[in-house]
């Protein structure tokens, strides 16, 4: 594969290695911009001379082994901390999230079914247009195909607007827009007189080289040396021959942008997120994609990766894909498809995302309806569902601000702006009602920034089954319709910290009625960890119970490979509901 404008292939990535190598590839990712900045070829090198001024010897100079020294050290202590899932090849520094609906991380169970949650709505919006305001950028849609960070205890927006123009056949999207919040329900439009609209600049758009953009991601990168590019944004300017292609730009306060090349991916492309993950950046998006036998194909997920954010490989992988009809395939095919790729955040070990899941039927009053599927990835690549075709949040259950008489409906649409705020994980999403740009519509044309929430990480849960009465025919399956009172799960194999302890950290209801037992990745069970030595929470529920120990800590087991199993039992009181479990170092406690 390339990459435009490099020459050279990408570095490899010390997760997939081990001993010296996976030392000598981290030394490289992480200490060669600093290496070729401070230490210029005179700094590198010096001579050590006899008494006769004739150079003995080529030494590394002192600055070169003080560099070394620390280089190494800064790794040892990463290293030491790092929690590794061999059968993944990912890993994660003081804290490792399992999340309960994730197979890949709970390969194996019995006596437990999945349950998958249902956000609470918000029917309110948090973010809407300026309607009363005829020279606001915004003052048609504000698009949430943008991002929310909660950055330094301030919650902060960009969207990409819908205005009027002269025209009353014609709507512009863009330029990019950003809002600011304190608790992320009441939202201002700050004055930043960056952008000329309509002869004013009394708005809150910001400049960037593009007249017309339709959707934008930010995320803040506190690894980049570089304090000038602490922010970093993908939008999507149109493209005379891509339609909407790529941009790439950096901030060092979210609000003064510099533009990179552009064009840096030759594709056409609508982006649904930007994140990091394994140590690289990663773009998710629809494209115009072909399926089986080269014949065109509907919206589907594909992801661009790039280790620099400079550089991009011109090659996208495919990432989550809804199955495509024998025949009448394409864009315009009546059946469902994948809007705007996946939106994806990095939990660390694994991503969690939304899909939009989209009914294509045309536009306008009984038209096009969006869904949203959940789905998880590990390498940040490639997605799977946790249950196949479950529709995670209906454009039913958050719909649009409707219009009296009319039957327009709702299309969800999804970004990175899914946060952890105190006990919530905050949802933010768009609705986009359905109403065409002609002159007709134009009139009823809207979108909105709405807001979902759940209890922190609880996405689903594994839990016993219940009793059911259908669904088993045979009467040898009748012992299959029966309620489970107890059941099992086991973990992936994990690979605990070195030199430091670990604590485990479960996220459930009637948490005092779960185990946690220790086995070595070929299940044994560990005797100090097991049976009567299990591990227990003293806490009833919640979101953060943790686990104690009976004789021991884990500080035996540093170092070591192991597998956890949960165990849970049907007590007298509620029923053992299991969210999530969190391997923590002491650096990362609650």
């Amino acid at each position: 594969m390339s990459i435009a404008g490099s020459p050279t292939k990408p570095a490899a990535d010390p997760a997939g290695m081990d001993g010296p190598e996976a030392i000598s590839a981290t030394f490289v990712r992480i200490f060669e911009p600093t290496w070729s900045r401070e230490f210029p070829p005179q700094r590198r090198l010096s001579s050590v001379h006899r008494g006769d001024g004739i150079p003995e010897m080529i030494v590394p100079s002192r600055w070169v082994v003080a560099f070394i020294l620390v280089s190494v050290a800064t790794i040892a202590q990463g290293s030491a901390t790092t929690f590794r899932f061999p059968e993944t090849g990912q890993s994660a520094s003081d804290q490792a999230v399992l999340l309960a609906i994730d197979p890949v991380s709970w390969p194996i169970r019995g006596g437990l079914g999945i349950f998958l949650s249902k956000p609470r709505v918000r029917r309110e919006p948090v973010l809407t247009p300026s309607r009363d305001n005829p020279k606001a950028p915004d003052n048609v849609a504000t698009h949430h195909y943008g991002t929310v960070l909660l950055d330094e205890g301030k919650f902060r927006m960009w969207y990409y607007p819908v205005r009027t123009t002269e025209s009353p056949n014609r709507l512009n999207q863009g330029p990019i827009c950003y809002a600011e919040s304190i608790d992320g329900l009441t939202w201002t439009k700050p004055v930043l007189r960056q952008v000329e609209v309509k002869g004013s600049r009394e708005n809150n758009a910001i400049a960037l080289p593009a007249e017309v953009i339709e959707g934008v991601q930010v995320i803040k990168d506190l690894k980049d040396p570089d304090p000038k590019r602490r922010y970093k944004m993908v939008f999507n300017p149109s493209h005379p021959d891509l339609v909407y292609s790529l941009r790439t730009a950096t901030s060092p306060d979210g609000l003064n942008w510099t533009a990179g090349p552009q064009t840096p991916i030759g594709s056409f492309l609508e982006i649904g997120s930007l994140y990091q993950h394994n140590g690289l950046f990663m773009v998710n998006a629809q494209i115009w994609g072909r399926t089986e036998g080269g014949r065109a194909e509907g919206r589907q997920a594909y992801v661009w990766i790039s280790p620099n954010f400079d550089t991009w490989l011109q090659e996208p992988a495919a990432s989550f894909a809804l199955p495509e009809p024998a025949t009448g395939s394409g864009y315009f095919g009546k059946y469902s498809q994948v809007h705007l790729g996946v939106a994806g955040v990095s939990l660390g070990n694994v991503v969690i995302g939304l899909y939009g899941l989209w009914h294509e039927r045309g536009w306008g009053e009984n038209g096009t309806t969006c869904d949203f599927g959940l789905v998880l990835s590990h390498d940040g690549i490639h997605f799977h569902e946790p249950v196949r075709g479950h529709v995670f949040l209906s454009h039913l259950d958050s719909p649009v601000t409707p219009v009296p008489g009319k039957q327009y409906p709702t299309i969800l649409t999804q970004s990175n702006s899914i946060l952890n705020y105190g006990d919530e994980t905050r949802i933010y999403h768009g609705r986009w009602r359905n109403a065409g740009y002609v002159a007709g519509e134009r009139p009823d044309y809207w979108g909105e920034c709405a807001l979902a929430t759940l209890p922190r990480d609880r996405w689903g849960s594994l839990a016993l089954l219940p009793e059911v009465t259908e669904g088993f025919i045979l009467p040898t399956q009748v012992r299959a319709t029966k309620a489970t009172i107890e059941g099992n799960v086991w973990s992936m194999p994990i690979q605990l910290p070195a030199a430091a302890e670990t604590e485990i950290w479960i996220n459930a209801d009637a948490a005092d009625q779960i185990s946690v037992e220790i086995a070595d990745e070929r299940f044994n069970l560990n005797p100090d960890y097991s049976g009567a030595r299990a591990g227990r929470t003293k806490t009833a529920g919640g979101l953060d119970c943790r686990i104690e120990w009976l004789r021991k800590d884990l500080g035996a087991l540093k170092g070591k490979t192991v597998r956890l199993r949960l165990r849970m039992a049907k007590g007298s009181s509620e029923e053992p509901r299991f969210y999530a479990l969190y391997l923590r170092t002491p650096a990362k406690r609650h």
